[in-house]
């Protein structure tokens, strides 16, 4: 079954789904005129290629002519601060599209989410509310077979995620909530990796133990997953708990306890979800100032800052430490606490954030240039949050091609996006963080049976085009209420 056989989809996502953890954000009136450019020049190319809307849609050029009709739509409405450096050509011929948004990089994606489809997790309140939430506010639901949840499973990440994109190693992130009802609890963590393994990639699935100190045993649990499951790293949800209150990264009662375990069990990554505050959590544990402090402790430790402290609603401009908001504010934190570019332990990540922004050129420029201005291209970390999104391919390409204007680079002192710095981001500093070996993983990735099944995938390629997570602000809030204004 073609998952969209007229070809209505675009290939390049600008829509309003979240990750069900921050409200749906209305489409201005420039990113609606994209959209609607975006399917006229489709329709022009797909008929001067003499293809079906469908067929040419699947082709690189089809992805090439959507980012050419939003880099006319953008430049009419004034926003010249960023745009997609694609050839007009592209949009009829994949082989000059393969040049502006293929690519051969070692991507690493250190954010993606899948849900054990055995329903273990739902018993219980806080398991009843995630059923609730993934079978009526999740679009993707009607995908799953039945009453399972299949269509979240670990198959389906790695169908979205490594036939139907370029990525080649991630992470399975965990996800907040108590033990008992955490849809991605560690054994199913373990399970996707035993997935991959049992194609004969093992290597493409590394795995997260989900930390949460402030929940009885949060700390013993964590010698389990080092010692029985092998993770990789440590997620933590700082604006968790499981009466309501959060904690800080560098609080004696919490946050402390944690890192010096992490360190005791030689597990000595932290990634932390900071910014996107939780619905019904209180405001202040969002805030990343916590990580640049815990970093600053903790110098043997790498912290990582998922989603690089982004506000959904606040506009992204040029820093300002006075006022800060949004990823300013993560900014801010590396600043005071003596951190340099491409220098120390702390990371930030672009889950979610690059998504959310890639549909604004003038804001995505000024969040890529202040973070490569700051922090540097060697300290930001390639994450999608898919699958909630979808396929990242899309997120993907248009990083590919994003190039910051020369008169934005002029005004801010941003530096120019060059190939070097996207193969930093897209995978090698994650790689150099995780002890992975880039050349020899490529090469063993060559002709693992992934990628050869890829091969064959590819001669009858299926993507869906679609994105799952909530797309309207009463879908968002119906989560806020399964929950009973908390997550988890």
């Amino acid at each position: 079954m073609d998952f969209d056989p007229e070809g209505k989809r675009l290939p390049i996502k600008i829509d309003t789904a979240t990750n069900a953890e921050y409200c749906p954000q209305p489409l201005t009136v420039t990113e609606q005129a994209a959209n609607h450019a975006a399917h006229q020049v489709v329709d022009q190319a797909a008929k001067a290629t003499r293809k079906s809307r469908r067929t040419f849609l699947k082709t690189l050029a089809g992805s090439a002519a959507t980012l050419l009709a939003f880099n006319q739509v953008f430049a009419r409405s004034g926003q010249t601060g960023g745009y997609f450096s694609v050839a007009q050509e592209a949009a009829y011929d994949s082989s000059v599209a393969y040049a502006s948004i293929g690519g051969d990089e070692f991507i690493f994606d250190i954010q993606n989410h899948c849900v054990d489809p055995s329903e273990k997790w739902t018993q219980g309140k806080s398991g009843q509310r995630w059923t609730t939430v993934l079978n009526q506010v999740f679009s993707q639901r009607r995908k799953c077979a039945g009453d399972q949840f299949d269509c979240y499973s670990a198959e389906q990440m790695i169908k979205e995620v490594f036939l139907d994109s370029d990525t080649d190693v991630c992470v399975v992130s965990a996800l907040w909530g108590g033990r008992d009802s955490n849809p991605t609890p560690i054994d199913y963590a373990a399970e996707a990796r035993q997935l991959a393994a049992a194609s004969g990639a093992k290597h493409r699935i590394l795995i997260q133990g989900g930390v949460m100190p402030n929940e009885p045993g949060g700390l013993e649990f964590m010698e389990t997953q080092a010692k029985d499951y092998g993770v990789a790293a440590w997620k933590i949800y700082p604006q968790w708990g499981p009466n309501g209150s959060g904690y800080f990264m560098d609080d004696p009662d919490y946050g402390i306890p944690m890192i010096e375990k992490a360190r005791d069990l030689d597990v000595k990554i932290i990634c932390a979800h900071r910014g996107l505050p939780l619905g019904g959590m209180a405001y202040q544990y969002s805030h990343p100032a916590d990580i640049a402090r815990a970093a600053r402790l903790y110098p043997d430790v790498t912290f990582i800052c998922y989603h690089s402290g982004f506000e959904a609603g606040v506009d992204e401009g040029p820093y300002r430490p006075d006022t800060a908001q949004g990823v300013d504010r993560l900014i801010k934190a590396h600043q005071e606490n003596g951190f340099g570019p491409n220098k120390g332990n702390l990371y930030a990540e672009l889950g979610s954030v690059w998504r959310y922004f890639m549909s604004k050129p003038d804001q995505a420029a000024h969040l890529l240039g202040k973070l490569i201005q700051y922090f540097g291209a060697e300290r930001i970390c390639w994450g999608t949050d898919a699958l909630w999104y979808g396929s990242p391919q899309d997120q993907i390409q248009a990083f590919r091609s994003f190039q910051i204007s020369e008169s934005f680079q002029e005004q801010y002192g941003y530096p120019a996006i060059t190939p070097r710095m996207r193969q930093r981001i897209f995978g090698q500093n994650a790689a150099k963080v995780y002890g992975l070996d880039v050349p020899q993983m490529q090469k063993t990735l060559r002709s693992d049976n992934i990628s050869k099944l890829k091969t064959v995938y590819s001669e009858v390629s299926n993507p869906s085009f679609e994105t799952f997570g909530p797309k309207t602000r009463r879908e968002f809030l119906s989560i806020v209420s399964a929950h009973h204004g908390r997550p988890g």
